[in-house]
C-alpha cells in the first residue's frame, strides 16, 4: 500500500483524473520568472526541447511523462517529485533552502528595523557634523 505522502506513478500517457496541470504551469513558470530564465536556458538545463517545455507551460492537455517533469524540476532547482506532487494535488514539502512567505515577511521587518536604525544614527553624525561645523 502506498502512503498518503508518495504520490502514485503513473505510467499511461492519456490524461488521469485529478491531474493539475494548470497547478504544474503556474509552478513552472513562476520558478522561472524567480530565476529569471526563459524557455530555452529552461531547456537546455533540463535536456528537453523548448516544445515539451512550452506544454508543461501551458498546461499539457496531453500526459507528460514523470521524467520529463523530474528533469524539468531538477532544471528548477526542486527536488525530484517537486511537479508530481504539485500535478496530483500532494502537499509540496518545504524546501531545503526556500524561503515561505512567512520568512520573507520576517525578513522585511528585520529590514525595516535596520533601515530606521540607521536613519536614527545618520541623523545622529549628521547633527554632530552641523555642530562641529558651527563651533569652528
Amino acid at each position: 500500500m502506498l502512503e498518503q505522502s508518495t504520490p502514485r506513478v503513473y505510467t499511461s500517457r492519456g490524461r488521469v483524473d485529478g491531474e493539475n496541470w494548470a497547478a504544474v504551469a503556474v509552478a513552472v513558470n513562476d520558478r522561472m520568472a524567480v530565476l529569471r530564465i526563459g524557455q530555452q536556458q529552461l531547456a537546455e538545463l533540463s535536456g528537453l526541447s523548448v516544445s515539451t517545455l512550452r506544454l508543461v507551460q501551458h498546461g499539457a492537455s496531453r500526459r507528460v511523462q514523470n521524467k520529463t517533469l523530474t528533469a524539468i524540476a531538477r532544471a528548477l532547482d526542486w527536488p525530484d517529485d517537486h511537479l508530481i506532487r504539485v500535478l496530483v494535488g500532494n502537499r509540496v514539502p518545504d524546501i531545503p533552502g526556500h524561503v515561505n512567505d512567512q520568512e520573507i515577511l520576517a525578513g522585511i521587518g528585520r529590514i525595516e528595523q535596520q533601515l530606521a536604525d540607521l536613519s536614527r544614527r545618520l541623523a545622529a553624525v549628521e547633527e554632530l557634523v552641523t555642530a562641529g561645523t558651527v563651533n569652528r
